[in-house]
């Protein structure tokens, strides 16, 4: 391919849609005012229904901002079926940093909680994408949406030949015990290993080791965990070690690993052939 057919393939990538289920379609935001309308619509999540402290430069525009969202690719579900302009129908939205961009911006933004730099550093053949920023207008939380966002992660995974999927997931509440059997769960049941571990930085460091082993009940576990992380781990996603108190989010972060190798196959086989359809 000549470098202008390359120029219009990327093109075409940003421009086309990347899944589709219904009257929902997710694909990449195409220019400024639908990054302003994905910021409002994590303002909305983060701010006013989960309670996130309010910085007082965000207040009057609404908008979930900070300096990553300028080097971030944005992943956007939006509804067809709402009336208006597109970028006022979108209704869940995920970010997506590349290794490139965060090496030459000075970093991810994962690593003020955990060492996702030592990560990087111990496969430097492969090419990590961060995964950050997930959130869904409340109405929309089902199945469904979720779906759709994964064929859209799973064409970007194919489109950029990403090796590796990592970032922050999230509890509510700034209490690592009121999530004790979940983060147990996940501490005894569900670590990074060996080459892949992770850890969150020393100075933030909460353990995740709350309960005994033999006192978790697998099932009322995995039912308090929210959507996402359960999400991740059905695909084959393992949980580094600690978790992080988020004050200003009001959350308790821990950190996912996703080697696209690892994805399970029966997952692969179900998105696969939306990012093969898509990402052509």
């Amino acid at each position: 391919m000549d470098v202008s057919g390359a120029a219009l393939a990327a093109q075409s990538f940003v421009n086309e849609p990347l899944g589709r289920i219904g009257t929902l379609e997710v694909r990449l935001a195409r220019h400024d005012d639908e990054i302003a309308a994905a910021q409002e619509v994590r303002y909305r999540v983060f701010y006013d229904e989960l309670g996130a402290k309010h910085d007082t430069s965000l207040a009057p525009e609404r908008r979930d901002a900070d300096r990553f969202d300028a080097i971030c690719d944005h992943l956007l579900v939006i509804d067809t079926a709402l009336p208006g302009p597109e970028h006022k129908r979108i209704v869940g939205t995920y970010r997506l940093l590349s290794q490139e961009r965060a090496i030459a911006a000075g970093g991810f933004y994962s690593e003020d909680e955990f060492e996702l730099n030592s990560l990087v550093a111990r496969h430097p053949g492969r090419r990590f994408l961060e995964l950050g920023r997930s959130c869904v207008l409340a109405e929309y939380r089902s199945k469904r949406t979720i779906e759709v966002l994964w064929q859209g992660i799973w064409a970007y995974v194919n489109r950029h030949d990403v090796d590796v999927m990592a970032g922050c997931a999230s509890f509510h509440g700034t209490v690592p015990a009121a999530h004790a059997e979940a983060l147990s769960y996940l501490h005894h049941h569900c670590r990074t290993e060996g080459a892949w571990d992770v850890r969150a930085v020393p100075g933030r460091y909460s353990s995740m080791d709350l309960m005994p082993k033999e006192a978790i009940s697998a099932k009322s576990a995995i039912v308090a965990m929210p959507p996402l992380i359960k999400g991740y781990l059905r695909i084959g996603a393992r949980i580094g070690d600690g978790c992080v108190i988020d004050h200003d989010f009001g959350t308790v972060d821990v950190f996912v690993v996703l080697p696209v190798k690892e994805i399970s196959s029966r997952y692969i086989n179900y998105y696969g052939s939306e990012a093969q359809r898509f990402a052509a």
